[in-house]
This record gives C-alpha cells, sequence and structure tokens, in this order.
C-alpha cells in the first residue's frame, strides 16, 4: 500500500488529465461505493474504477477520470473517515493518512485523484471524494481531514485544529489536548485565531449536519519531521468516540 500511495500522488500535478463527473456520474458513484461499503454487487469499473480486492477502490492511473483512491479496513465495523484532500499539495499528508488509518481499526481512507488546481475537493461538492466522504458522513462515521501550511503563515504553531463549520466537541478536544501533550505548539481554532486555517468553507465540514469533523491543519517542519507522532496523538484521542 505504501508504493501505491506513493506513485498515485506522484503522478497528480496541475497538468494532470481530468474531467470533473457528471451530475449521473456522481449518483453512481454514491450507489457503487454504498454497495462496496456493504459487500454487495456494484458497478464502479463503469466509473474508471479497478477493485483489486475488497478492501481497495482506486481510479485507473493515467485517465480524465481522476477520482480518488479509497481504502477501507475490513476487520472491524466501520469507524472513522480519514481524508487527505490535498496529497500532491500538501505534502505528506497521504502518508500520514495511511498511518492513521492502520492504527484505527475499521478505518476508511479516501485520498483525492487530482492535484488540487485541476480538482479541490475541499471546496467543491461535485466531486466523488465529497460523495463519497458525505455518504460515509451520512451512516454516522466521525470524519478527520489532513491538510499543510506553510511555516512561515502561522509561525507560532505547529498544529491548527477547528471543526470546520461546526462546533468543536470533545473529539476535537481530546485531540488538541493529545497533540499538546506530545510537544506540539496547538492553535485552537475554536478560541484562537489562526489566519484563515480554520476551515469554516471545507464543503465537508459543512456537509457533516453533526457528525464530528476535525479539521487538521500541520506545518510544514511537523509533516517532514514528526509524522509518527502526529499520528500516535490522533489515535490516542480516539476521534471514534464523540
Amino acid at each position: 500500500m505504501d508504493s501505491l500511495l506513493r506513485s498515485f500522488t506522484a503522478a497528480q500535478s496541475a497538468r494532470q488529465p481530468y474531467r470533473a463527473p457528471a451530475a449521473a456520474e456522481l449518483a453512481a458513484a454514491e450507489a457503487g461505493f454504498a454497495a462496496f461499503l456493504d459487500g454487495t454487487p456494484h458497478h464502479l469499473g463503469e466509473l474508471g474504477f479497478s477493485t483489486p480486492d475488497e478492501s481497495l477502490v482506486i481510479q485507473e492511473p493515467g485517465t480524465e477520470r481522476a477520482w480518488g483512491l479509497y481504502a477501507i479496513d475490513r476487520s472491524a465495523p466501520p469507524s472513522l473517515v480519514v481524508e487527505v484532500p490535498h496529497s500532491s499539495s500538501d505534502l505528506r499528508t497521504d502518508l500520514i493518512g495511511l498511518a492513521l488509518f492502520r492504527q484505527v481499526p475499521g478505518a476508511v481512507l479516501a485520498v483525492a485523484g487530482a492535484h488540487r488546481r485541476r480538482e479541490d475537493p475541499a471546496h467543491e461538492p461535485r466531486t466523488v471524494f465529497h460523495v463519497v466522504t458525505t455518504l460515509l458522513a451520512r451512516r454516522g462515521l466521525p470524519q478527520v481531514q489532513l491538510h499543510g501550511f506553510k511555516d512561515r503563515t502561522l509561525p507560532a504553531a505547529d498544529v491548527v485544529l477547528s471543526a470546520g463549520a461546526g462546533e468543536a466537541g470533545d473529539a476535537a478536544r481530546r485531540a488538541a489536548d493529545r497533540l499538546e501533550a506530545a510537544g506540539f505548539r496547538v492553535r485552537r481554532a475554536w478560541a484562537e485565531p489562526c489566519r484563515g486555517l480554520a476551515g469554516t468553507t471545507n464543503v465537508q465540514g459543512q456537509a457533516a449536519d453533526g457528525t464530528p469533523f476535525l479539521h487538521v491543519e500541520l506545518n510544514r517542519t511537523i509533516r517532514e519531521t514528526r509524522r509518527d507522532d502526529v499520528v500516535r496523538a490522533l489515535a490516542d484521542a480516539d476521534l471514534r468516540k464523540p
């Protein structure tokens, strides 16, 4: 999975082929992913996805239907959605997402398939990424979405946490406490200014509709040097709980 994800992210660029899905394709994706999650027959191949096993859905490489990679841990009931909308521009968030996915039984990993200059699924609801993550939120799964910022954007913080458009609940507060205990400088967007890093316009957060949503911004240094510590703190916070 590591090499597959690295290759998947490396193939993304501002000039890659990309076509936005039509409304009918989004509806088919929602139905197909619901069936895949439930282990029933689906037609995701008609949308350009391959399903090499019962735990992985991935787009065909090099096509304009760059609609993402999705993995499910079948060892436990679905529990948490780990989202990576900008893997090729928010560098190393894909690796953090994969590591967190592996730490949480029943997790679902969602990685967008295009560079953010071609598709920005965190701000565009007409994407397969949004359809899949919203489907999971409607099923009651909490979401954690990983982003990155430049060190100089907010020099006083390593991590910015928010609940997006919603209210910060116990899970967000636990995450902040665990990250702080691990030695990170944490900015809590619900209580402190964070220079536009609060994720209030994030469409997955807006669509969560009461389901817990945690927006995590990590500076570049942390993404390069302390990924394991971030994953450990987020896993210890047990974001599956309210």
